[in-house]
């Protein structure tokens, strides 16, 4: 009696444990959590890799006199024509800002052809690198070239757009984290119909996202880390969209268990037993195909690896162990109104997806058929998706920077309006000045800045800013001019999209394989894991169609974030696979109970069916949030993924899988045991029942 007495304090105790160790965790990771944002770095040369031009031409420029350049076009309109007055209170204006921080050159102003505008291109050495003093920088010259009467004045070019886009970033982090918690909230009180049960996954989530927070900041000292806000918005998204997936395996099976067992400790350790290795398989697909993104060559990519894997294991690690911890402490009246009581049956309804399984499997190569030609019909559309991203599209909104370089491409539309940079070695400075002026599609250069043996040149081209003419000017200054660098903005875009293309070959084979191993070990078949990537890599072609049917046409995007590919691949596949491993798990499971293959498939998606679809509405809802944000490559990014989900979620994981399963009999878990059972072959489907209310 006395050790029984003892045992059940003990397990009163595991709880407070668990609670107690997560408040010390929290308590070491908060101070590092709040810095994350000081470290978060946005610039277009931040994303590239070490190798590229662009990257070589900003460390070189920060070793000149004077540091990295800041690069800005202010920018004289007047509908009617400029006046007198005009042009004089622009050389006021530009003389004062001479004045006041030190330039590279005396500015010069260029008038265009109908009269209309004047714009004076600027670049100051002050502050270098620094981006808080850059945006104190272009904040102060916005605020001495100021128009009225009639005048307007806007600063652009690729400091002040380096600003616009940093204060983006900056206010993504507040609204992000909000928009995303309000959305899980909703969903989760529709889900569980409770006033109070929805408030303990969700706090549970904003713990693990604030402790990812920290160890990704420790990443970055530790390691160097690049840390984007793409990459560390991202990082919240998956925390919430996964961690609430997780959440509402593990609430679902701990409910179900509490009709069977008495105390609430016990009960959740059954559901742990039961749904614990499925959670631990997903998140350990989701980690490994994130992972992945080290190999990219891209720093953002490559970045967004180890974050997402963060918040991949700190959403685990804190579902699988502070949820369990707080809902057995809180014990079954959490559930109110809808208490498990033990010994309960949970009330019966008619199963939506025993009924969709059945008419998917009455016909299945029909059912595959017909899935294959929608998806494929839909992949289509990615032919359809607009050209590369340039900068002034990237957001959503119309910041100063934007407003300015629209006015110089109407008024100026045959003429460069911002730098190409080239770095030459100084003792080669006069030749390469001479090839770049000589070269095709350039309509001027200037000598610049000479320091630690590299000479700056300016280059201005005769084509509009990331135009087709300009592109090309690039490449063949990169052509001709040996030994030497080509950066800017124009050339930082194009090796942006150019080391894109060289992840995609290298990163890609490496999530399919990394994925199909895993499943492999998982499932103990080759037939099943080729069927499940095949299903996401299908679902992430349709997507991607969807995006390419909607982005130009309906939404008005410009362009394309030559990472969306990329990006929304390794995410669907790695997400995707998520929902496959539950579905295939309990499949194997009821297999292995000698249920004969249609059955298993049938069986397997009206028990998970109900939490599948709740997780996939979640997942898509969270990535959805990103839709909403002032950022073009974020938008696309969070439609593309969320798009993907409930493709996978309510048409390949109910009809494709469920199909491929039944037409494959036996053979789907080729060339494991499972596949060389008898099979009595011909057996009816069964008709569809109901299910517990539980299941959900």
């Amino acid at each position: 009696m006395g050790a029984a007495r003892t045992t059940i304090r003990g397990r009163r105790a595991v709880p407070w444990l668990v609670l107690g160790l997560w408040i010390a965790v929290l308590a070491l990771t908060s101070p590092f959590a709040a810095k994350l944002a000081d470290v978060q770095r946005d610039r277009a040369v931040d994303y590239l890799p070490a190798s590229a031009d662009s990257t070589q031409v900003a460390k070189i420029q920060d070793q000149l006199p004077g540091g990295e350049t800041t690069q800005m076009v202010l920018v004289y309109h007047r509908d009617g024509g400029l006046t007198a007055a005009d042009r004089a209170t622009a050389a006021d204006q530009v003389s004062e800002i001479a004045s006041a921080h030190p330039l590279t050159a005396k500015p010069q102003g260029v008038p265009s052809e109908d009269g209309t505008t004047l714009m004076y291109p600027v670049a100051s050495t002050e502050p270098g690198t620094d981006e808080e003093k850059r945006d104190q920088l272009v904040g102060e010259v916005r605020d001495i070239a100021r128009g009225e009467d009639g005048l307007s004045v806007e600063v652009g070019g690729e400091g002040a757009l380096a600003t616009d886009a940093s204060e983006v970033y900056n206010s993504l982090d507040g609204p992000l984290l909000y928009t995303t918690a309000g959305v899980v909230a909703l969903l989760l009180i529709l889900i569980y119909r409770s006033p109070f049960l929805w408030l303990v996954p969700l706090a549970v989530a904003g713990i693990a996202d604030y402790l990812s927070m920290g160890v990704a900041y420790g990443l970055n000292q530790g390691f160097g880390t690049s840390v984007s806000g793409q990459s560390s918005g991202i990082m919240t998204i998956l925390v919430f969209g996964a961690g609430t997936d997780y959440a509402l395996l593990l609430v679902s099976r701990y409910r179900e268990e509490l009709r069977r067992i008495e105390r609430p400790y016990d009960a959740m350790l059954a559901a742990l037993k039961g749904c614990g290795p499925a959670v631990l398989a997903s998140s350990g697909t989701v980690a490994a195909g994130l992972f992945c993104l080290l190999a990219a060559d891209l720093n953002s990519s490559r970045g967004m690896g180890p974050l997402g894997t963060v918040g991949i294991l700190c959403a685990l690690a804190a579902m699988m162990t502070l949820l369990p911890a707080i809902l057995v402490l809180l014990g079954r009246r959490v559930f109110w109104p809808l208490v498990p009581r033990y010994g309960s049956t949970p009330k019966v309804r008619r199963s939506l997806f025993a009924a969709m399984g059945s008419s998917a499997g009455r016909r299945p190569l029909t059912v595959l058929a017909g899935g294959a030609v929608l998806l494929g019909a839909l992949a289509l559309g990615a032919l359809n998706l607009p050209g590369s991203l340039k900068q002034e599209d990237s957001f959503t909104s119309r910041p100063e920077a934007v407003a300015a370089m629209e006015t110089l491409g109407k008024a100026y539309p045959e003429r460069g309006t911002q730098p190409i940079v080239v770095i030459a070695p100084t003792d080669r400075a006069a030749a390469v000045l001479a090839e770049a002026e000589d070269t095709r599609g350039v309509a001027g250069a200037e000598r610049g800045r000479s320091g630690d043996g590299w000479t700056e040149i300016s280059v201005t081209a005769s084509s509009a800013p990331q135009s087709a003419g300009e592109t090309a000017t690039i490449k063949a200054l990169r052509d001709r001019l040996d030994g030497s660098y080509v950066g800017g903005p124009s050339a930082e875009q194009l090796d942006l999209k150019d080391t894109n293309a060289r992840d995609r070959l290298v990163v890609v084979p490496l999530v399919l394989a990394s994925v199909l191993l895993i499943l492999i070990a998982l499932l103990r078949s080759v037939v099943a894991p080729l069927i499940l990537v095949a299903a996401v890599v299908a679902v992430w072609g349709a997507a991607l169609g969807i995006g390419g049917l909607v982005f130009g046409p309906v939404f008005g995007f410009e362009g394309t974030d030559p990472g969306l590919g990329l990006l929304s691949f390794v995410f669907l596949v790695a997400l995707g696979v998520d929902y496959g491993i539950f579905l295939m798990h309990r499949m194997r499971e009821e297999s292995l109970k000698g249920t004969e293959p249609a059955q298993a498939a049938l069986i397997a998606l009206r028990t998970t069916g109900g939490v599948i679809a709740s997780a996939g509405l979640v997942l898509a809802a969270t990535f959805a949030v990103l839709t909403s944000m002032p950022m073009l490559q974020l938008v696309e990014l969070g439609f593309v993924i969320a798009v993907g989900v409930l493709l996978d979620t309510f048409l390949v994981r109910t009809y494709l899988v469920t199909s491929a399963s039944v037409a494959l009999r036996r053979k789907v878990w080729w060339p494991g045991a499972l596949s060389r059972q008898p099979d009595a072959g011909g057996e009816e489907l069964p008709e569809p029942v109901a299910e517990p209310a539980g299941a959900r």
